[in-house]
C-alpha cells in the first residue's frame, strides 16, 4: 500500500476508535469507496495498536492502577497492598469479566473466516443505523446516577455481553459499550470512561494475535506499514478521545446519532446505484 494510503486509513482508525461511529465499519468502507485493495485484519490490528497507546497514555492513571491491579493479581504482594481499598482493586476484575465473551466469540470469528465474511457494505450499512437508534434510546432514557464507582459484576458482564456485537462490522464498539452503559444507568462521562478502559484488554488481544500472523507472514513490507499506520492513529486518537470526554461534559450523544443514520442512508443509497 502507498504512504498515502497508509495515511488515510491511521486517520480514519484513530478519529473513529473512541467516536461511537465504528471504526471497524469505517476501516472496512474504505475499499469500497476508493476502489483501493481492501486492507485486511494486518493494517486492521496495527491501527488498533495504536489506538491502544492512545487510551492508555491518555488515561495513564487509570493505567497505573489497572497495571498494579494485575500484577497484584499475579501473586505480587507489594503491588496488592498499593490498590486494596481503591477502585482498581474492583475494577480491574470488571474488565476482565466484561473481556470474556468478546475474546470466545472473537475466537470463533476468527476460526471460522466470519469476521472477513461480514466485512460487507450492507451490513455496515443496516448496523450503523439500527445501533445508532439504539444508542439515541439508551442515551435519553437512560438515568445518570451512577458513576463508575458503582461498577459491579453485573453491569460489566452485561457490557461485556453487548460488546460481542461489536464482531459486526458498523456496531461501533465503543458505541454499544458505551448504549449498553447508559442504559444501565451510567453517566455520560463515566460510560465512555469504562467503555474506553475496556478497549485494552480487547485491543491487546486482538494485537497479539494480529502480531503473530504478521510474524508468520515474514514480510517486512506489513511491518513498515504497521509501523506508520500505529504511529499515526496513535496521535489522532489522543486528540479523539479528549474531544470526545469534553464534549460529554455538556452534550448529549445525538450528534452521533445523526452520523450513523445518515451515513447508513446513504451507504444504503451507493449500494443501490452500484457504486458500492
Amino acid at each position: 500500500m502507498s504512504v498515502f494510503q497508509l495515511i488515510i486509513l491511521a486517520l480514519i482508525q484513530g478519529i473513529t476508535e473512541f467516536l461511537p461511529i465504528s471504526s471497524s465499519g469505517h476501516l472496512a468502507l474504505v475499499p469500497a469507496l476508493t476502489g483501493w485493495q481492501d486492507q485486511g485484519n494486518l493494517i486492521d490490528v496495527a491501527a488498533h495498536i495504536g489506538t491502544l497507546a492512545a487510551v492508555l497514555l491518555y488515561f495513564r492513571t487509570d493505567t497505573k492502577g489497572l497495571t498494579l491491579a494485575a500484577i497484584g493479581a499475579a501473586g505480587v504482594t507489594p503491588a496488592r497492598r498499593a490498590i486494596d481499598g481503591t477502585l482498581y482493586s474492583k475494577l480491574f476484575w470488571y474488565l476482565v469479566i466484561a473481556t470474556i465473551p468478546t475474546v470466545i466469540v472473537g475466537l470463533a470469528f476468527k476460526a471460522t473466516g466470519l469476521d472477513d465474511a461480514i466485512r460487507l457494505p450492507h451490513v455496515i450499512a443496516a448496523s450503523s443505523i439500527v445501533f445508532g437508534i439504539l444508542l439515541y434510546v439508551a442515551d435519553k432514557r437512560g438515568a445518570v446516577q451512577k458513576s463508575i464507582d458503582n461498577m459491579a459484576i453485573k453491569p460489566a458482564l452485561l457490557i461485556g455481553l453487548a460488546q460481542v456485537l461489536a464482531l459486526i462490522p458498523g456496531t461501533s464498539r465503543a458505541g454499544i459499550t458505551m448504549t449498553a452503559g447508559r442504559w444501565l444507568g451510567f453517566n455520560r462521562i463515566d460510560a465512555a470512561r469504562f467503555s474506553m478502559l475496556l478497549s485494552i484488554p480487547t485491543i491487546f488481544a486482538a494485537g497479539v494475535l494480529g502480531i503473530k500472523d504478521i510474524i508468520e507472514s515474514g514480510n517486512a513490507v506489513i511491518w513498515q506499514d504497521a509501523a506508520i499506520v500505529a504511529g499515526l492513529s496513535c496521535v489522532t486518537a489522543m486528540a479523539a478521545i479528549h474531544i470526545l470526554m469534553k464534549w460529554l461534559e455538556h452534550a448529549t450523544m445525538t450528534i452521533f446519532v445523526i452520523y450513523r443514520v445518515l451515513l447508513g442512508i446513504l451507504l444504503f443509497a451507493l449500494i443501490g446505484t452500484g457504486l458500492v
